[in-house]
């Protein structure tokens, strides 16, 4: 059994493959338990992002973990596995420290995928998948990035997938204040978004989102009003901003609807920014004319300018990491020496067990007490001393000398002539 990570990120895979593995939360309790349970797994926890779907697992064959990722999205092992980064044990450790601190995200410092973490933890347990070692790794995961965010400048100055959206709307539009701004679903990264916008004081906002209590919730904080998704058709056309980003598995958002909107408003274009993984908006849809499409890649392009204050501390955050995989390492090897460690005091208790037996049936037959007692001393001595005795004057030539120094050092031995 070992610790095994795997996965594809923004790096690795295109947009059009990573929204064919993202696992949904409503979805994800299933998911673990069937990973678990069907294949030789005995520990396993999903990371699942917009940039990043890895699974993390403590088992003997990572074959099978990483040939269940396909067969569960029903996608064929040669189609994902040229995409899939494959990091065993001190290789998974470190990338675990890595992603947590910021330093693998598509916006370099970003803080989203630390509580991303923490929320697959969490599901984890309530799968019944969290055991022991993924356990300790995501710990000391939370004790690293938290070390790396207070003790370097990882994080100042970030530019947030957020703030890149309005950087991208200020590009495009003279003035955010004259626009109005559209925002679909009522998570997160759309309040987050919307924070940043409404800091412009655009026109006017509206959210959108499947129920509407969610919606209303949003709407007061941020002073706009409140839609479903079904009145989307009818009021598309009045806003010159839309930001989507919902859970939703299919697109919400097609061309024909687009082509609608873009009639009653004469052709007045659109800016359209899709946060969402799978995408919200079909791909299509960027083929028009009087719109601009934005995916989630896009604005990591937009959010990754100007690191230059943050680039400078990775080296120092490198440090930190290496530092901690390297005790987290140690701490593994130690535990892959319980069992034996285990194992050697069963035998010496077995053998202590047996002679006290002996000792106290004597006593109880009146033999003089302090015979007993040093029959009992005699016989654990030999029994203690059996094995390394044995295999030392069994040794050959080529084992006895090593033999003899670790002997001397298990025992603390002093060299005599």
């Amino acid at each position: 059994m070992q610790l095994f990570a795997f996965g594809i990120n923004h790096e690795t895979a295109p947009l059009s493959l990573r929204e064919q593995v993202v696992f949904h939360a409503e979805n994800m309790v299933q998911a673990l338990r069937d990973l678990v349970d069907r294949h030789p797994v005995k520990e396993a926890a999903i990371i699942s992002t917009c940039n990043r779907t890895e699974v993390y697992c403590h088992t003997a064959e990572p074959w099978q973990a990483m040939h269940w990722l396909a067969e569960y999205h029903k996608l064929k092992s040669q189609h994902l596995e040229p995409h899939l980064y494959k990091l065993p044990q001190e290789r998974a450790v470190k990338h675990a420290f890595r992603v947590a601190s910021g330093l693998d995200s598509m916006v370099l410092g970003e803080p989203q995928i630390l509580g991303q973490f923490k929320d697959a933890v969490r599901t984890a347990e309530q799968a019944g998948t969290l055991g022991l070692l993924l356990n300790k790794l995501f710990q000391r995961t939370f004790s690293v990035a938290k070390a790396v965010r207070s003790e370097t400048e990882i994080g100042a100055s970030t530019v947030s997938m957020a703030s890149a959206a309005v950087r991208l709307a200020e590009r495009i539009y003279p003035s955010v204040a004259a626009q109005s701004a559209l925002f679909i679903g009522a998570g997160e990264m759309i309040e987050l978004t919307a924070t940043h916008f409404t800091a412009r004081h655009p026109h006017h906002v509206t959210f959108a989102n499947r129920t509407l209590e969610r919606a209303q919730h949003l709407a007061e904080r941020f002073r706009g009003r409140a839609i479903t998704l079904n009145e989307l058709a009818s009021q598309l056309a009045v806003h010159d901003i839309i930001v989507s980003c919902t859970a939703s598995t299919l697109p919400i958002i097609g061309k024909g609807l687009i082509e609608s909107a873009l009639r009653a408003r004469r052709h007045r274009p659109f800016l359209i920014i899709d946060l969402a993984v799978p995408r919200d908006v079909e791909a299509e849809v960027g083929a028009l004319d009087d719109v601009f499409l934005y995916t989630v890649d896009d604005l990591g392009k937009i959010a990754r300018e100007g690191l230059d204050v943050r680039e400078s501390a990775v080296a120092q955050a490198e440090a930190i990491i290496e530092t901690q995989v390297g005790d987290f390492m140690q701490w593994l090897d130690n535990r892959a020496l319980v069992p034996t460690i285990r194992a050697l005091r069963d035998d010496a208790e077995r053998a202590r067990r047996r002679e006290v037996e002996r000792a106290l049936r004597r006593l109880a037959r009146g033999d003089d007490a302090q015979q007993v007692l040093e029959h009992l001393s005699y016989s654990l001595t030999n029994k203690f001393l059996h094995a390394p005795t044995h295999a030392l004057s069994h040794a050959n030539d080529d084992d006895r000398e090593q033999l003899v120094a670790m002997l001397r050092r298990l025992y603390q031995l002093k060299h005599s002539e």
